[in-house]
């Protein structure tokens, strides 16, 4: 089913996450697929839904004090990279708190955070519960979705629901930068360009 988003929106798809559901939604870059992201068994769905494993997913949070729920250290780097490219199109990959649950790290230790560059999926998220998974709507090796309709061709009455937040603002997907260590590294240049980043770790005295 898909509707669009507006209050009414918001209200159904928290009362689905709240259920272990999974959402389809506009993020600030493409859509992705929403799930409470401590919620094992909705995660665990997610998976199968894409069609994939043994991979982290993503989370999006409404304002920077969710990312305490998740991460294990809150570094110097992370708070200098957050503080000036958040709210932004960057995925920071950090270290991972014991709270969080071994489906959204895949094993790892360490998982994906970011702040939307986009008021209205900020609250989307809000309404959510504050945090929400935001892997890419789509199969694994499929392109990326850019509207709700794109969603709902990949994934026909598999999704609990479907907020049509209107096209994708963009045909690029976040950035990924690792700052769980103690030096920056870049695993997929996106939105936010590396040039960009490079500009605050030598202010911060850091790199790749």
């Amino acid at each position: 089913m898909i509707i669009a988003d507006g209050l009414e929106a918001r209200q159904r798809a928290a009362h689905v996450i709240a259920a272990g559901g999974v959402v389809g939604f506009r993020t600030d870059t493409l859509y992705g697929l929403g799930a409470d992201p401590f919620n094992r068994e909705a995660l665990r769905r997610l998976n199968d839904l894409k069609g994939r494993d043994g991979k982290p997913i993503l989370v999006v949070i409404c304002d920077a004090a969710q990312a305490e729920r998740f991460i294990g250290h809150r570094s110097e780097l992370f708070c200098a990279i957050s503080e000036r490219h958040w709210p932004g199109a960057l995925t920071l990959v950090v270290n991972a708190g014991t709270q969080v649950p071994e489906e959204l790290t895949a094993g790892s230790g360490t998982i994906g955070l970011r702040l939307p560059d986009d008021e209205g999926v900020r609250a989307f998220i809000r309404a959510c519960g504050g945090a929400l998974t935001a892997t890419s709507a789509n199969l694994a090796g499929e392109p990326p979705a850019h509207t709700a309709e794109e969603v709902a061709r990949s994934f026909p009455s598999k999704i609990d629901l479907i907020i049509d937040g209107g096209p994708a603002p963009g045909d690029k997907p976040s950035t990924v930068l690792d700052v769980s260590g103690k030096e920056a590294r870049l695993i997929r240049e996106g939105a936010v360009s590396w040039q960009a980043l490079e500009e605050t770790l030598r202010s911060f005295g850091g790199g790749s």
